[in-house]
């Protein structure tokens, strides 16, 4: 077996195609530093046009594409393409099996950048090992990912997730939509206004899902968002997020140490004991913080409200948690405690998008574990460039979506 024939099955060269030669250029030491390989086709083939037609050669036109290294060498692609007069007469280029369309790399080279970045290795990585230029990486993987996009079947979502995801520092923000029973993102569109819910309508429209078809929507308390989902999806119905909820509630019980801590001392550096979980404290940090409950009665009564919410969630009828959560927003008020009184009128005013998370028990949990991955991922490549590559590296973190480059290199 020649050099010819070991290229030609390394390439999966097929009819009519051909190696024609291999060149290997030398640097000044001596060392090997690029292989060039020339392909051709056999004289008087054919190629198909768009309609399946076999159509005579018209002219060629010159093409170079980089390819996977051999070893340490770069290795570069070289033929005539051919060009062919259609059955409507008009002159096209074909597309050579090795490359798509107006990409100067090879396949291969493609689907091995994409590996990589799959991995989880930050795309200026990926581009060294690649020897080139991070934006040539980044338009790569921009292709695949809309390619892929594009393809991906989103006709049969009833329940959906929002949330919004930060870009990078000040406050720039992209908003993202999971398919709650899949799993996984659907779609992510720049800002967090009440225009990204319409754009989530307009987009699950051209995917065949009209907005009838979504049952559920979770969300926060946004007022962006409600009015977005009570505009685009008005046959679903509302669930504020449990997460969301629990946030206001422990940035309330802070709210009230933070009053106390402006009175003593005693309280500095005790954050963490009325946010975590009993069950997570050590046995040091539970003595003290039944000393402080005891020791200060607004915080005490505080902590009390708080953990007494607990129970709304582990609730099984509607009736009975209308009925609790009533009780509680009574005690509230009656506390006298500001932030809770405040918290009272929060929960009153967002009453059946609480109420409704007991018969359909959705959160936003599956968005804030992806939000982690997006967020390690950002910290990791040290910044996007822009946002349209920050929502590529979102699809591809959470949406699932199966790419078809070369099946041998996944």
């Amino acid at each position: 077996m020649n050099s010819k024939q070991i290229f030609s099955m390394a390439l999966n060269l097929e009819e009519p195609w051909y190696i024609e030669d291999i060149r290997m250029s030398r640097s000044e030491n001596g060392q090997a530093s690029q292989i060039d390989i020339y392909l051709d086709f056999k004289r008087g083939s054919k190629f198909k046009d768009i309609n399946g037609t076999e159509c005579s050669v018209h002219d060629t036109v010159q093409r170079q594409w980089q390819h996977l290294n051999f070893f340490e060498h770069k290795c570069f692609l070289h033929a005539r393409v051919p060009r062919i007069k259609d059955t409507e007469g008009k002159v096209k280029t074909i597309n050579v099996p090795w490359a798509r369309k107006n990409s100067g790399f090879t396949l291969l080279y493609e689907g091995f950048a994409m590996l990589l970045i799959e991995s989880e290795m930050p795309v200026k990585k990926a581009a060294k090992i690649l020897n080139v230029r991070d934006m040539r990486v980044w338009r790569i993987f921009g292709y695949w990912i809309r390619k892929s996009f594009q393809a991906d079947k989103q006709d049969d979502i009833r329940v959906i997730g929002i949330d919004e995801t930060s870009t990078k520092k000040g406050h720039k923000y992209v908003t993202v939509a999971v398919d709650m029973l899949k799993k996984r993102i659907i779609y992510a569109t720049p800002g967090k206004d009440s225009d990204t819910i319409k754009n989530l309508q307009t987009h699950l429209l051209s995917k065949g899902c009209p907005k009838e078809n979504i049952e559920q929507v979770s969300i926060d308390m946004s007022p962006a968002f409600i009015k977005g989902v009570l505009e685009n999806f008005p046959k679903a119905e509302i669930t504020f997020d449990k997460f969301h909820v629990s946030k206001l509630i422990n940035k309330a019980m802070d709210t009230v140490r933070k009053a106390e801590r402006k009175e003593t001392e005693e309280l500095k550096g005790h954050k963490y004991l009325f946010l975590k979980k009993h069950t997570k404290l050590s046995e040091q940090q539970k003595s003290d913080k039944y000393y402080y409950i005891t020791e200060y009665p607004m915080l005490g009564e505080a902590y009390r409200l708080k953990v007494m919410f607990n129970d709304f969630w582990e609730m099984e009828s509607l009736e009975e948690a209308s009925s609790y959560l009533i009780y509680w927003c009574d005690l509230a008020e009656e506390s006298g405690i500001a932030p809770f009184i405040q918290l009272s009128g929060t929960i009153r005013g967002h009453w059946f998008g609480i109420i409704n998370y007991i018969k359909s028990r959705i959160t936003n949990g599956i968005l804030e574990g992806i939000n982690s991955k997006i967020q390690l991922a950002k910290k990791r490549a040290r910044g996007f460039r822009n946002i349209d590559n920050f929502i590529n590296m979102i699809y591809l973190i959470g949406a699932k979506l199966k790419f078809d480059y070369p099946l041998y290199l996944r």
